[in-house]
Order: C-alpha cells, then structure tokens, then sequence
C-alpha cells in the first residue's frame, strides 16, 4: 500500500495536534524492514506522548507508539524473512523513531525480535513495554540474589502496567507478593493475579526515616518519589530494589543510610536500549514464566479510534493493567 493509517502528533506555535491520517509509505524513516502492525498497546510513555505533558517526542511529525507487534512485509537484512512475526519494544520508536500506531512500520532489524514461540502478536502486546519492563525487573532482582526465601518483594504502582505483570510474574516464581496500590477497589484483581496481600498506597506516600524497620527481600518500583524513598528504608540488609518508573515524580528522597549500613542495591532498569540478546532472553521468560490466563485477566482490547483517550486515561491513574490496541 502506498498510503495507510496513521496517528500523527504536530506541532506548531499552539503547541501539540493529533490527527489520523493517510500516511505515505514513501515517508517512513529508514530501516531494514518493513512490517504490517497487527496490534500495539498503550503504555504510561505513550500517554505522556500522546498528550505532551512530557516532551518524551522529540521529532515532528511523529507517528506515536513505542510498541508494536506484526508480520515482515520486506526485509533487506538476512536476520528476518518475509513472513517472519516480529515484536518492538522501546529504541526510541514513537519518540524519535515514526512509532507503532499506523499499519505499516519501517525500522533497522536491530529494533527486532522474533515473536517468541507460545505467544501471539496480541499476547505480546498485551505483555508490551510494561510487561517486558517487569520482567527486565525481575531478572535484575534474581540476578542480585533476590530469592524467595530472603523475603516478600514489594510491588509498588501495582494495578499499572509494569505492577500487574510484575506480580504475576513473582508469584508464579514462587515469591511472596506484597502489592502497592492506591486503587482499594482493585484489591480483588491484584490478589487474583497472585499477590498475597495488598497494601494501600498511603502507607508508602508520608516522608519517612532514612532507616525503616526492615520488610522487604527485594521490591520492584515504579512510581518514584517519596513511595521509592520508604521502600528503600524498608529493604532488608542485602536486598535489592528495581526501580523503573516515575509515576509519583523523577524525584528520590532518600539518603546513603540504606546503602551503606545494610548493602541495599539500588537497581536502575532501563528497557528503551537493552542490548538483544537480553531482550531475546526476557521475551523468552515472558513466554515461559507468564501466567496466559492471568495475562488475559489483565487485558483490556481497545480500537484503534480509543488510543487517544486511553492514553489520556492512563496518566490519571484510570487504567488497570493493560491495554492491546488491534491496529
């Protein structure tokens, strides 16, 4: 096709439009391969995106979307062949890259990996960046030591996309999953999903001690601020804390006292330019260790004309788990 659907971010001296247009195939950016977008999903970035209340784009105009899943069309590297299902997660794409919310995607093969066997394309958006997010998390933890017997692991920001996952997945691992949320009535979901018990948000939001009674074997974060700040405090002697996320803010108001008096690593996680083969290996433990039917009980299937307002959704804190768009 010449032309196909597209979502497209502007900008001029009003600041930010968004209309859906005709794209030309001729304007796509450079890339060894071409692929028909099956699916893509919404993720916390691509509301910040959509809406401009961060400047996560940084090139006009831009197709947003930082995931997509979908089938190569052309391919001028021998990595992938036509036919080929391939999944896209993070390098920029929707950012600086034209991103997942059109039919037709043109980016370098080294964006790529090969759907992993036992998931559909829908099914790896419905995992997306969040999920790959969790368990480029988990990963960080194990590989730090973090077993289920050092303890329960926090989850905080856990009725999210990276949360929902996040739990899942421990449980399924056998840790004891303690879940942070500020939505009381999502209790029943996170305990569905494996969490043994659910903790209100309010218990981690009031500045705390540098040093807190000691709780958690490890935690997975991602809202930042004061919550990242009392999990720390509270992280055993030993333990580790995977941050990846800033939902309550980019600020971390801790001190060295958990560093240096109980040896708590502070583990960064960053899933926009991991190198390959650790992608390859993370899809690979989301294909193995995910839980489907509890991937499918925190999926939520949406059109392409309900992005925007998803994406709105998503910053106020409106939606649970996560969201496949069939594009």
């Amino acid at each position: 096709m010449s032309t196909f659907r597209a979502l497209r971010i502007d900008k001029g001296d009003a600041g930010q439009t968004l209309s859906t247009v005709d794209f030309d195939e001729a304007e796509l950016m450079d890339g060894d391969v071409v692929v028909r977008v099956s699916h893509s999903t919404v993720n916390y970035k691509d509301g910040l995106a959509i809406t401009g209340k961060s400047p996560v784009v940084r090139r006009f105009p831009m197709i947003p979307g930082i995931d997509f899943a979908g089938k190569v069309t052309a391919s001028t590297t021998d990595e992938f062949k036509v036919g080929d299902e391939v999944v896209l997660n993070g390098w920029g794409v929707g950012e600086t890259h034209l991103g997942g919310y059109a039919e037709i995607a043109r980016v370098p093969a080294a964006y790529l990996v090969l759907l992993p066997e036992g998931l559909t394309p829908a099914e790896s958006m419905a995992v997306g960046t969040a999920g790959y997010t969790a368990m480029l998390c988990v990963m960080a933890l194990e590989r730090h030591g973090v077993t289920p017997e050092r303890g329960p692991v926090l989850v905080t920001g856990a009725a999210g996309g990276v949360g929902s996952v996040a739990v899942a997945l421990l449980a399924k691992l056998g840790y004891e999953v303690v879940a942070s949320t500020g939505r009381e009535s999502e209790a029943g979901y996170l305990r569905d999903l494996g969490a043994a018990r659910v903790l209100p948000r309010e218990e981690l939001a009031a500045p705390g001690k540098p040093l807190q009674k000691e709780i958690w074997g490890g935690v997975i974060d991602s809202v930042g601020s004061v919550p990242l700040a009392n999990a720390i405090a509270q992280t055993k002697s030993g333990g580790a804390v995977a941050a990846c996320g800033l939902a309550a803010g980019m600020d971390l108001p801790t001190s060295v006292a958990p560093f240096i008096l109980r040896g708590v690593s502070l583990l960064g996680i960053n899933s926009v330019t991991v190198p390959k083969p650790i992608r390859v290996e993370a899809w690979g433990r989301l294909a193995k260790d995910l839980d489907r039917a509890k991937l499918a009980a925190m999926t939520k299937t949406i059109g392409f004309d309900e992005i925007v307002p998803t994406a709105e959704a998503i910053l106020e804190g409106k939606v649970r788990g996560r969201v496949v768009v069939e594009i």
